[in-house]
């Protein structure tokens, strides 16, 4: 499992149920990477994409509390096993956790690789992902040259885990 975000200096990832910048290399990258597989997100995540649609080209798994909730396009679970167990469904795909900062905290032990655009700013921020850079579990592996968009600088990282993840639940 991984985890594909983007975060500031601070480790911010939202302000608002919004993100705190658009990158277009961001967003194409996010699009290349996730089209074909497996997307786990929270409700929030879900209700701040446009018409509060689910991503095309992906399955859809999203987590809420909410017993009656439903989402057109998606598969709605109510707890993190629950999320993990239907995923495993997905034998050869690729499972990305795309949000929000509740739900990365609950699945970053199942996750071995987390995929992150740093940008070069400190927003205002009132989501955020945990500082892998200052876990002894996670080790920058791959950090792209700089790349600029108008005046955000940011680069491209891939963070591997180095100490074992937890393992999900078998689906049976």
């Amino acid at each position: 499992m991984k985890c594909i975000l983007s975060a500031d200096n601070n480790w911010g990832i939202g302000l608002k149920n919004s993100l705190l910048c658009r990158i277009p290399a961001d967003m194409k990258n996010f699009r290349l990477l996730t089209t074909g597989n497996v997307v786990i997100m929270g409700r929030r995540t879900l209700e701040s994409f446009p018409n509060h649609k689910p991503l095309p080209d992906r399955v859809n798994i999203v987590i809420t509390s909410r017993p009656d909730y439903t989402a057109e396009g998606a598969e709605v679970v109510h707890s993190i096993e629950e999320a993990l167990k239907k995923s495993a469904e997905y034998a050869g795909k690729e499972i990305y956790v795309i949000g929000g900062s509740q739900i990365y905290r609950q699945l970053l032990p199942y996750c071995d690789e987390a995929i992150v655009t740093r940008i070069d700013h400190s927003y205002e921020a009132d989501a955020f992902f945990p500082d892998l850079d200052a876990s002894d579990e996670w080790q920058l592996t791959e950090e792209s040259e700089e790349n600029t968009c108008f005046d955000i600088i940011y680069t491209f990282c891939t963070y591997r885990r180095i100490k074992p993840s937890v393992q999900a639940p078998d689906p049976s």
